[in-house]
């Protein structure tokens, strides 16, 4: 800083002085030539008056007495000069007190713009290390990111590897429990910590931790046989269906206590099939009155729609994994696809099949392809969409154990993502069905219940298989082993 300061000081100091003598110079040579035009103009015009003063003492003696005139001694316009000169050197040395100003004012100037360049130096330095600092987060982001990655794929090869495997649900016999009454639905939480089932009009709670199964509570609101339960994920609620045509929301309290919340009134016959979207505020329901419901949550439950296509009772429903599109079927043979339409809430029937038998079960295996299981058949049918049309065909048919089938709608079909496995319930059996990396389904296990008297439901995670069947007469609970 003091030797910019210097430099610019004494660089200022010798361009000023060169100038001013420069000026001084140009002033003093111009003054001398003026007075030497003035002196010989003047002396010009005295002698002509000299010459007019001979001729007139000529024509007048008594003007002989008059002195002549002589400006020789006279140095009167060199004075003036100087004194001009003199003035003019006052007003040059005012102007260098003004020029050292304005110069001290510029090198300050010149040393405040310095400070400001330093200063957004140092500014423009820090955000570069802040620059440096983000990217070393941002790659270090990255480089989790990778791991993460890896670690999923790992697990993706670990899980289709472990998908390539035997499978079979072995019963655990210490968990049964001794039910003589029917049980008609069934439902296990998120976390399987409590399940519920549907015992005629009642509904019975129990808590299911390490091995232990202890009943912890008994909700009686429904007025007849409990049909459908299905545990919301995201919380502890839990919707219950009924022959007494209404719907319920039990509210989770406290301490693994459960109260109604909702009652929901609209259907004129009995529930047989409900489905709740992945973010709990769509309920959708299918019942003997012929109709399916779809009921919004504001602030309470309320019936946004209700599509009346269906000529007789909705067997199944199904809401595919983009929350967009349903599948239902009933005793009319006709499979619906219903979708939501764009931005609009509203639900609408894009396509109607006809079948050849009454359908019980339909289920999504993926957004585009799902199963329907008709009555007293040794096959579920597939169904896939046309990538140009949008429709959906049968595109193949899985061979399943069967046996006599009593018309019984209440056992849901399941897709197990995390799994790959389809739980199907078809007669007396319960047909456990993978699929491939390939895409295909084989069956990979058939449990015989010998009754088709039978009513379940497998855990999210696909580790229980929870069943109640009037030949045990027992809830039964088996668990995923590998072979």
């Amino acid at each position: 800083m003091n030797k910019l300061e210097g430099f610019q000081n004494q660089d200022c100091q010798t361009a000023i002085e060169e100038c001013f003598k420069e000026v001084q110079t140009k002033i003093e040579s111009s003054f001398n030539n003026i007075y030497i035009d003035l002196d010989s103009l003047i002396n010009e015009i005295f002698d002509v008056l000299n010459d007019k003063y001979q001729k007139c003492i000529q024509r007048s003696p008594s003007l002989i007495n008059l002195p002549q005139i002589k400006l020789e001694d006279y140095n009167i316009f060199q004075q003036i000069c100087q004194d001009i000169i003199s003035i003019i050197k006052s007003k040059i040395n005012n102007q260098v007190l003004l020029k050292e100003k304005e110069k001290e004012l510029l090198i300050n100037m010149s040393l405040k713009c310095e400070q400001q360049m330093i200063e957004i130096l140092q500014q423009l330095e820090q955000k570069s290390n802040e620059k440096d600092i983000l990217l070393e987060q941002q790659t270090l982001q990255i480089q989790q990111l990778n791991t993460q990655l890896n670690i999923q794929q790992s697990s993706t090869v670990k899980s289709t590897h472990t998908q390539s495997k035997p499978f079979n649900y072995q019963i655990i016999k210490e968990f049964s429990i001794s039910k003589s009454y029917q049980c008609y639905a069934l439902a296990i939480d998120n976390d399987c910590s409590t399940l519920v089932a549907g015992c005629y009009s009642t509904i019975k709670v129990f808590e299911f931790n390490q091995g232990v199964i202890k009943q912890i509570q008994t909700l009686n609101e429904h007025k007849s046989f409990v049909y459908t339960l299905n545990f919301m994920k995201k919380s502890k609620h839990f919707l219950s269906g009924s022959l007494d045509s209404s719907i319920i929301i039990w509210k989770y309290i406290q301490n693994n206590l459960w109260s109604s919340q909702q009652i929901l009134y609209g259907h004129s016959n009995q529930i047989n099939c409900l489905v709740i979207n992945k973010y709990e505020d769509l309920i959708i329901s299918g019942s003997n009155d012929n109709t399916i419901k779809f009921w919004i949550n504001k602030n309470e439950w309320l019936c946004q729609q209700t599509i009346a296509d269906h000529s007789s009772s909705v067997y199944g429903l199904v809401l595919n994994q983009q929350q967009n599109r349903v599948v239902s079927c009933g005793h009319d043979k006709v499979i619906l696809i219903i979708e939501q339409s764009g931005q609009n809430t509203e639900w609408k029937v894009v396509q109607k099949m006809k079948v050849d038998q009454f359908g019980y079960r339909v289920c999504f295996i993926d957004n585009n392809m799902f199963t329907f299981s008709q009555g007293e058949k040794e096959y579920i049918s597939v169904f896939e969409m046309n990538t140009i049309n949008k429709l959906f065909t049968k595109t193949r048919d899985i061979n399943i154990k069967s046996g006599s089938d009593s018309g019984n709608c209440l056992f849901p079909q399941q897709y197990i993502n995390g799994k790959c496995i389809l739980l199907s319930k078809n007669g007396q059996y319960i047909n456990l069905i993978r699929k491939k990396q390939n895409g295909e389904l084989l069956t990979e296990q058939s449990i015989h219940f010998g009754t088709n008297s039978l009513f379940g439901v497998m855990s999210d995670d696909g580790e229980y298989l929870i069943t109640w069947d009037e030949k045990s007469k027992q809830i039964q609970i088996r668990r995923y082993k590998e072979q």
